[in-house]
């Protein structure tokens, strides 16, 4: 009698673990294939970094920005991605997930949110990025 409860304990041990093994697999290629598609997506505009004491963070991506210049954020795949004022040149992508974001913020940049200069912008990519 004990053996039975001890090859049924055993057998129902081998199930449990052989369960989470695929669970794992499954959830580590779906991690896999999120990460290449951000990768391709970052790899397709150029990012430059320039750090100077004097002057801020720049980052240059396919549109270049001018002072009078205004930004707006909107929704792309579920990320905040800043474009140019025209609307259509993409000036930063972000890793800031819209679903992060209180919903009033989500229909704003739905819609596509105003930000007057790069002050406004940056603070806003300050307090919203993690």
């Amino acid at each position: 009698m004990r053996t039975k409860y001890g090859i049924g304990f055993f057998a129902v041990m081998i199930v449990a673990m052989t369960l989470m093994a695929g669970a794992y697999q499954l959830s580590f290629k779906k991690a896999q294939e999120r990460a290449a598609k951000v990768e391709i997506a970052r790899d397709t505009e150029p990012k430059e970094l320039t750090v100077t004491e004097q002057e801020p963070v720049t980052i240059a991506a396919d549109g270049q920005a001018l002072k009078e210049d205004c930004y707006y954020l909107m929704e792309v795949n579920g990320y905040v991605v800043v474009y140019l004022s025209d609307k259509k040149t993409p000036y930063e992508y972000t890793d800031i997930k819209c679903d992060g974001l209180p919903s009033e913020m989500q229909n704003e940049i739905r819609n596509g949110k105003y930000m007057e200069d790069a002050k406004a912008l940056y603070g806003f990519l300050e307090n919203y990025s993690s």
